[in-house]
């Protein structure tokens, strides 16, 4: 039987509505203040954890088994986790997989993520879901329910926040790690036939490899890179990554410069942040949501091919499917909530999509859409 990894020193989860939850504190000691938010993902917690997009919240995780596989040097998608924080339902216990190199608990205390766990959780989501995104902080140490409060109220929350700039790299680098395979781990693209600019708003290590595997020799420039900067390293497409914070915050400065790249031609490859200032860029408009999309098992319809897609979904924006030029044809739709998911150009090789066709955790339903990606380049040539 495996032995339970948690601490028994208290810890406290406060919302911004005054709910308390108690519960044992995991990782680091001291406090954690975000915007609370939940994930369905059955698997890969470190990805979640690590994804860049998350940069601000603090991850309830819905499934009750989180780190039971443990933790290793691989299954991340930063250097350093995003997130703020997280909330467990069960303790962690000791890990059951071959790949793991040492506990999670530990992995987390080394990496200063604050955790809350014996919360209960189905109230939290379902808090969630009925009254939408909501600041929270974790205590884990103190327990001092007041001063945490009081650190909440005081949290001026993710819209009108640009957070691109604190998880993007501070200068340009080249990428050559391709896809993971069981038996060789990643590989190296040695041979790459196509080049690819990436714009960092804080871009998932997958999102590369998924373009290195496909034979592109891949560029990352900095969010606030300029357009004339991007093409003097003369990419055959550009993609646009995910990240996280208010895309009209980051779009103040990242817009311009989308609008000069479209203008171009060359093809534009848009995911989540990226899907959401392109549309910006062309002339739509983006809102926050009640409590957002996030999981691995999001169903998707494409209205081009009729088919559905479950999707590996992150985001607490979207773009507003009603104001979308007539210039801009929507590719595809939540069959959660029937929010916009996905949109073309007409008359250029542009197209974005809301959720993560890299995954990581996650399906790869989607993962055609770098195969339609590099497709365009080559009928670009």
């Amino acid at each position: 039987m495996a032995t339970s990894l948690a601490s028994e020193s208290p810890a406290i989860l406060v919302l911004a509505d005054g709910s308390v939850f108690r519960g044992r504190g995991i990782g680091a000691r001291g406090r954690a203040i975000g915007e609370v938010c939940f994930n369905t993902a059955m698997t890969g917690y470190q990805e979640i954890l690590t994804d860049p997009s998350y940069a601000g919240q603090i991850i309830a995780f819905t499934f009750p088994h989180i780190g039971n596989v443990g933790a290793n040097a691989e299954d991340v998608e930063a250097d350093l986790p995003a997130a703020r924080g997280l909330v467990l339902r069960s303790d962690v216990t000791g890990p059951s997989s071959f790949r793991a190199l040492e506990p999670l608990d530990g992995w987390l205390e080394a990496n200063g993520l604050v955790g809350i766990t014996g919360v209960d959780t189905r109230r939290l989501t379902r808090l969630i879901r009925s009254e939408g995104f909501q600041t929270a902080g974790i205590d884990h140490g103190t327990v001092d329910v007041d001063t945490l409060a009081a650190e909440v109220r005081a949290w001026p929350g993710l819209e009108g926040m640009d957070l691109a700039m604190e998880v993007t790299c501070r200068r340009p680098y080249t990428w050559d790690e391709a896809r993971w395979r069981p038996g060789a781990g990643y590989e190296r693209q040695a041979r790459p036939h196509r080049r690819v600019v990436v714009i960092d708003y804080g871009v998932k290590r997958n999102i590369l490899r998924s373009l290195a595997d496909l034979g592109c020799q891949v560029t990352v420039v900095p969010a606030d890179t300029g357009a004339a900067e991007i093409v003097d390293h003369g990419p055959d497409g550009i993609v646009l990554s995910n990240g996280p914070g208010d895309p009209a915050a980051t779009g103040e400065y990242a817009v311009p410069v989308i609008r000069e790249l479209v203008d171009i031609g060359k093809p534009v490859f848009g995911i989540c942040l990226g899907h959401q200032m392109l549309a910006l860029a062309l002339g739509a408009r983006t809102v926050k949501m009640a409590n957002g999309h996030r999981g691995a098992n999001h169903p998707i319809k494409n209205l081009d091919t009729g088919l559905i897609e479950i999707t590996s979904q992150n985001h607490g924006f979207v773009v507003d499917r009603d104001s979308l030029p007539d210039s801009v044809a929507p590719t595809h739709v939540s069959l959660f909530d029937d929010t916009l998911a996905g949109l073309r150009v007409k008359e250029k090789p542009v197209f974005s999509v809301q959720f993560h066709p890299e995954a990581s955790p996650g399906p790869q339903d989607s993962h055609y859409l770098f195969r339609a990606f590099a497709e365009r380049m080559d009928a670009s040539d």
